[in-house]
């Protein structure tokens, strides 16, 4: 039978299960990509990983996302993870939208989707003793930093900067900033020294900036409004941190442990604005102690429409909410296999079935 999973190892993760097998005390770094509704099809993986697997070895991991990832590292943060990701799954999936929407239409029905994930415990995600969580922003320059609220501000901002982005991914440096919001235990030291050509801030994550944040990290230009006025952060208009941080293409190599990457695709495109460009995928030394798993392409031809939830499906689908939750659901309800099968894998890691970055 054709497995539901693909597996890539980077060099020293390969080495580490060859010796030891996969032992979840050694999984310092969990990271989680922007999106969308791609990153539903990890339900079984989040609901398995965090109910389960790291339960067995309890140790300080960092949980860094960006967009849907961020939303999925905070749910991983509760007191019960898996009953917070069911919830994130039936949320995310239920979202309706009328024909003609406006981007204060999408902030406020994605703000009160984190409102009722949040259920007034932000406390237990920002707090959390062993999972650090981190939420990956992006602050505007320029005209993305400054719209004013003024649509062709915005459209004028997204374009330099994807015609910058076009040149080099190192001009994007000149329209966005990435703001780390961070763990109060966990400075995030390893992405404050140099990696790249963006400038960073790094905010303390607290229960008065935790949606805030979290709805920062998702709000696409021209689909969403900036998110202003966010506590504890510089003044400024804050944006999806995808567009920097897609795939989150970061400096895993700088920690000693192993990086568990549940993931949508089998590699890493470091920005939104980067898909287009295979040549850009992440091929370096960050990847050498990765483990990346994701669905197989056997796996996606069954499900609804022979792919992954995707943002289109709003448009595909129109005003038929009721088709698209259902197909929705029911492709979240297929990740289960993916976790039944990574964690066979897990038990009696079969180092040929693994592919190398």
């Amino acid at each position: 039978m054709t497995s539901p999973i693909t597996i890539r190892l980077g060099g020293r993760a390969r080495a580490r299960i060859a010796a030891e097998g996969v032992q979840p005390a050694d999984i310092a770094i969990v990271p989680a990509a922007a999106g969308g509704p791609k990153g539903l099809i990890l339900n079984g993986l989040d609901c398995w990983l965090f109910g389960d697997f790291l339960t067995e070895a309890p140790r300080q991991r960092r949980l860094v996302g960006a967009s849907i990832g961020a939303w999925r590292m905070a749910a991983s943060a509760f007191h019960d993870p898996v009953a917070a990701h069911r919830r994130l799954a039936r949320l995310y999936a239920g979202q309706r939208y009328p024909d003609k929407v406006t981007p204060a239409y999408v902030s406020q029905t994605c703000r009160a989707l984190l409102d009722e994930l949040l259920d007034g415990r932000a406390a237990e995600a920002v707090n959390h003793p062993h999972h650090h969580v981190s939420v990956l922003a992006v602050r505007g320059i320029g005209a993305l930093g400054n719209t004013n609220g003024a649509r062709w501000r915005e459209m004028t901002g997204f374009l330099l900067a994807a015609a910058g982005n076009a040149l080099s991914r190192k001009r994007l440096a000149a329209s966005m900033e990435r703001v780390v919001f961070h763990h109060q235990h966990d400075d995030a030291r390893w992405l404050r020294d140099d990696f790249d050509a963006f400038a960073g801030h790094f905010v303390g994550l607290t229960e008065d900036n935790l949606r805030d944040a979290l709805l920062a990290s998702g709000s696409i230009p021209l689909v969403l409004q900036a998110v202003t006025h966010i506590a504890g952060a510089p003044d400024g208009a804050y944006w999806d941190g995808g567009l920097i941080d897609y795939h989150l293409h970061l400096p895993y190599q700088r920690d000693p442990g192993l990086v568990l990457y549940p993931h949508f695709s089998d590699h890493i495109v470091p920005g939104w604005l980067d898909k287009s460009m295979p040549w850009r995928r992440a091929r370096d030394a960050a990847l050498d102690n990765m483990i990346l798993v994701s669905p197989s392409a056997d796996f996606v031809s069954k499900l609804p429409n022979a792919k992954l939830p995707d943002r289109k499906d709003f448009t595909v689908y129109g005003q038929d909410h009721d088709r698209r939750n259902r197909d929705w659901l029911h492709a979240i309800g297929e990740s289960e296999r993916m976790a039944e099968a990574f964690a066979r894998w897990c038990e009696k890691p079969d180092l040929k079935q693994a592919a190398s970055f």
